[in-house]
């Protein structure tokens, strides 16, 4: 993220030593890594957070695109159509066996 080489984190030492002072270096630099940590945990949770959201963002718009009602009426549309052509088969089949038997 940042490009902080050698001579950078030795210059930010040496001016921190003589604006601090060597007696508050080390609890100054424990609240500095105290603070970064928080700030890391922070941004981490927000990430994780926003990808939660992202993704169950993409299930909504699954659901939506892929809706399992439309499968429940195609089923039940094709049960229909198969339930008529029985329908109509039996139907012809009866009409024949009128047309078979002889009337009494």
């Amino acid at each position: 993220m940042f490009d902080i080489g050698f001579w950078e984190l030795c210059l930010v030492g040496l001016i921190s030593l003589l604006v601090i002072g060597p007696e508050r270096l080390p609890k100054a630099a424990r609240i500095a890594g105290f603070w970064v940590g928080k700030t890391r945990n922070m941004v981490a949770s927000v990430k994780a957070e926003i990808k939660e959201e992202l993704q169950a963002e993409e299930m909504r718009q699954m659901l939506r695109q892929h809706n399992p009602m439309d499968e429940v009426h195609e089923v039940l549309e094709d049960g229909k159509d198969a339930l008529k052509e029985v329908d109509s088969a039996v139907n012809s089949v009866v009409e024949a066996d009128k047309k078979d038997k002889p009337n009494d």
